[in-house]
């Protein structure tokens, strides 16, 4: 058994964004600048694109990607990831989210690096929030967690808050986890989705409902989430500076 790969879980009939993975972006669609992104960090004999849909997986093949093909069901990205596991087996399955082309590929490093430090738990990963909109974005996931990492609540909601309701300290997820295998399994094996994860959507409190801990790594702050079209603008921004 090999002791981990990278899966980008990749879906085409997006709600708030179709067709988000095929997207050009300054030349390139964002799952080939996301899939790059991996290479630089892991062997590409590692890394996996796991879709539903007969359009990416053509563009994988177009690229040199390698892709599985998972079913339409689904309930989310990580089902999906489960679904992989059943096809390779390793001890720790790697997901990097398909809508963050311009992520820093030493936050997967971070993440590798961290496997050994912490056997068997689901790892994910965390840095500062900068500013107020994020604070107050509901497509920012924010993060509280214990003094030792372990997570104790994700929310698009802006989290910690007091009574002032004003900005003070917050923290934002990273979208790079790490599972093992009986993680997913146990994630796999509902048929709907927990409450909260329902209510806020984020899969992550799946985990956390069904009694594993999560444990987040701080990772750094240069990633841009493509959750909708306006957020195209400030990755073609960055892609624009860093040719620059």
């Amino acid at each position: 058994m090999i002791d981990y790969i990278v899966v980008i879980p990749a879906r085409y009939e997006s709600s708030r964004f179709p067709g988000k993975p095929l997207l050009n972006l300054a030349g390139k669609s964002m799952l080939l600048r996301t899939y790059q992104q991996c290479i630089k960090a892991v062997d590409p004999a590692l890394v996996y694109v796991a879709t539903d849909d007969d359009r990416i997986v053509q563009h994988c093949r177009d690229f040199g990607m390698q892709v599985l093909l998972t079913s339409g069901t689904c309930l989310t990205g990580t089902d999906r990831i489960a679904e992989v596991a059943q096809k390779i087996k390793a001890t720790w399955y790697i997901n990097v989210q398909g809508d963050e082309p311009v992520f820093d590929p030493a936050d997967i490093t971070a993440i590798i690096d961290a496997l050994a430090q912490y056997p068997g738990e689901i790892l994910n990963g965390y840095c500062p929030i900068s500013d107020e909109e994020q604070y107050r974005s509901v497509f920012v996931p924010k993060v509280v967690f214990r003094p030792d990492g372990r997570l104790l609540y994700m929310s698009r909601s802006a989290i910690p808050g007091n009574k002032e309701e004003e900005f003070v300290k917050a923290w934002r997820q990273v979208c790079i986890y790490a599972f093992p295998y009986k993680a997913l399994f146990d994630f796999a094996s509902t048929t709907t989705k927990t409450p909260l994860e329902e209510q806020e959507d984020i899969e992550i409190l799946r985990f956390i409902e069904l009694g594993f801990e999560v444990r987040m790594l701080p990772l750094s702050t240069t990633s841009i989430a493509v959750d909708t079209p306006g957020d195209v603008s400030k990755v073609l921004k960055r892609l624009a500076a860093d040719a620059g």
